[in-house]
C-alpha cells in the first residue's frame, strides 16, 4: 500500500524525517537519523517493561486483547481446548501443523522414549533439602542437564534442536513429579510407557503401593486442558526472558532455567496461589461485598482480575471455569469455587470493574482446581512450567532460525553523575588526606 509512513518534525531542527510503516511498526533504529548535529548519538525510545515494543516477528501465538482472542497457529484455544490433546497442541505449537493420525502416533512414541531422567540427575535431586521450594529445584535440575547433554551447545544445528527441545518436553514432567515427591519424602516412580502425558505425570506424583496406577479420567482430561492452556502467550515475561538468553546461544536447558526462573515470579506464574490467599482472607461469600468496597478504597487488590494484554474476558478463563465444574464432580465442590463465582459476578456487573474492563483471567480458576486436585500451592509454578516448555522452546526455535535477530541488547537513559575525578594524591587503598 502506499503512503505507508510516518512523518515526524523535529522541533529542535525544523527538520521532517519520513520513516516507514511495516505491520503497524516503525523501526526503532530509523530514530536515530533524527539528530539536533552531527555528534548527536540519535533519537532511542524509552519502553520501561516493553509495554508498546515489538522484539521479534513470531508465528506462534495471536491474541487480540480487546477482543479476547487467542489463537495457536491460527487455531482458536476454544477449539483445541476442547477436541485436541496436550502433545497434539505441542506438536501443532511446535511444526505449525496438527499431526496427521501416523504423525501422532510417533510424536507420542518419542516424546514417552525420553521420559527417563539420567540416575544420577535423581541424586542431584535428593542434595535438596526436604524443605526446598519445588521451583528452586526444577530451575536448578534443568540447568543442570546442560551438563547431561553437553551436545546442546550446538543450537544452530536444526535436528540437534529437534533432539532437545523432544527431550525436555518429556523430561520436564519427570523432573516436577521428582521435586513433589522429594518434598513428601516418597521414593520416585519411574515413568510407565503405557500412560498418556498427563497420566503419566499423576502416576509419577501419586503411585504409592498399587502394581499400576489408574488416573481417573476425568481428572487426567482436566489437566490435558489446563496444560494446552498454559502452552504459550505470546512474549510474556519468562518467553521475553527465554528470548534473551537464548539470544546468545545459550544451550536450550539454560535458557529454559532462565524461563523457568522468571515464571516463578508472584507477578507471573505465581498470580493463581494468590488467588487462593485472597479467597482465604474473604473466608465466606457473606463477606465479598465487604472486600469489594476495600478493593474500590485501593485497601486491598482483587487478585485473579484484569490482564497487560486482554482487556476483555481472559478466553482461557471461561474454558478454566467450565474445567472446574468437571473436576469438583470428581473430588466435591469447593467452597472457594462459590466463592469465586459470586466474586466474578459481583465484579462483572459493578460499574467500577467494568469501566476498568478488569475481567477475570486464567489465573482465577486455575489454582482452585489444582487444590482440589490435591496438588500444594508451591506446586501450582511448576505445573505451569510444564506446558509452558512447549511454549519456550518453540520461540527458541523460531529465534535461532531468524536471520534478524541479534543478541539482546537494550539501550538505556543514563541518569548516573557525568564525569569526575580521584582527589589529587589518591594512593592504593588510601584516600588522599587534606
Amino acid at each position: 500500500m502506499h503512503n505507508q509512513t510516518l512523518t515526524i518534525t523535529d522541533n529542535r531542527t525544523e527538520k521532517s524525517y519520513s520513516l516507514p510503516i511495516q505491520d503497524g511498526t516503525i523501526r526503532a533504529m530509523d530514530l536515530r537519523q533524527i539528530k539536533e548535529n552531527a555528534d548527536d548519538f540519535g533519537l532511542m525510545t524509552y519502553d520501561p517493561a516493553f509495554m508498546n515494543t515489538a522484539s521479534c516477528r513470531s508465528g506462534i501465538t495471536y491474541i487480540d486483547g480487546d477482543k479476547g482472542i487467542l489463537r495457536y497457529r491460527g487455531y482458536p484455544i476454544e477449539e483445541l481446548a476442547e477436541k485436541c490433546t496436550f502433545l497434539e497442541v505441542a506438536y501443532l505449537i511446535l511444526n505449525g501443523e496438527l499431526p496427521t493420525a501416523a504423525q501422532l502416533k510417533d510424536w507420542i512414541q518419542l516424546v514417552t522414549y525420553h521420559t527417563m531422567i539420567h540416575e544420577t540427575t535423581k541424586h542431584f535431586l535428593e542434595g535438596f533439602r526436604y524443605n526446598a521450594h519445588p521451583m528452586g529445584m526444577l530451575v536448578s535440575t534443568v540447568a543442570a542437564l546442560s551438563t547431561v547433554y553437553p551436545e546442546a551447545t550446538n543450537v544452530l544445528d536444526p535436528e540437534n534442536r529437534k533432539l532437545q527441545i523432544v527431550r525436555l518436553i518429556a523430561k520436564m514432567p519427570t523432573i516436577a513429579a521428582y521435586t513433589y515427591r522429594h518434598s513428601l519424602g516418597f521414593p520416585y516412580i519411574y515413568p510407565d510407557n503405557e500412560l498418556g502425558y498427563t497420566a503419566n505425570f499423576m502416576n509419577m506424583l501419586w503411585k504409592m503401593a498399587e502394581p499400576k496406577y489408574a488416573a481417573n479420567p476425568v481428572l487426567a482430561r482436566a489437566l490435558d486442558i489446563l496444560f494446552i492452556l498454559h502452552a504459550d502467550h505470546e512474549q510474556n515475561c519468562s518467553t521475553n526472558a527465554m528470548r534473551a538468553v537464548g539470544s546468545s546461544q545459550a544451550d536450550p536447558y539454560l535458557s529454559t532455567a532462565a524461563a523457568a526462573a522468571a515464571l516463578s515470579g508472584p507477578l507471573h506464574g505465581g498470580a493463581n496461589e494468590q488467588v487462593l490467599r485472597m479467597l482465604d482472607q474473604i473466608g465466606s461469600k457473606d463477606r465479598i461485598p465487604e472486600y469489594i468496597e476495600h478493593v474500590k478504597a485501593g485497601k486491598v487488590k482483587l487478585m485473579g482480575f484484569g490482564h497487560r494484554v486482554y482487556k476483555n474476558y481472559d478466553p482461557r478463563a471461561r474454558i478454566i471455569k467450565w474445567t472446574a465444574e468437571q473436576v469438583f464432580q470428581v473430588t466435591g465442590r469447593n467452597p472457594r469455587l462459590d466463592m469465586a463465582l459470586e466474586l466474578e459476578k459481583i465484579a462483572l456487573e459493578d460499574e467500577y470493574f467494568v469501566k476498568r474492563k478488569l475481567y477475570p483471567n486464567v489465573d482465577f480458576y486455575s489454582g482452585i482446581i489444582y487444590q482440589a486436585m490435591g496438588f500444594d500451592p508451591k506446586m501450582f509454578t511448576v505445573l505451569f512450567a510444564i506446558p509452558r516448555t512447549v511454549g519456550w522452546l518453540s520461540q527458541w526455535d523460531e529465534l535461532m532460525r531468524d536471520a534478524e535477530q541479534k543478541i539482546a541488547r537494550p539501550r538505556q537513559i543514563f541518569t548516573g553523575p557525568a564525569e569526575r575525578h580521584l582527589p589529587a594524591g589518591k594512593t592504593l587503598g588510601v584516600a588522599a588526606v587534606a
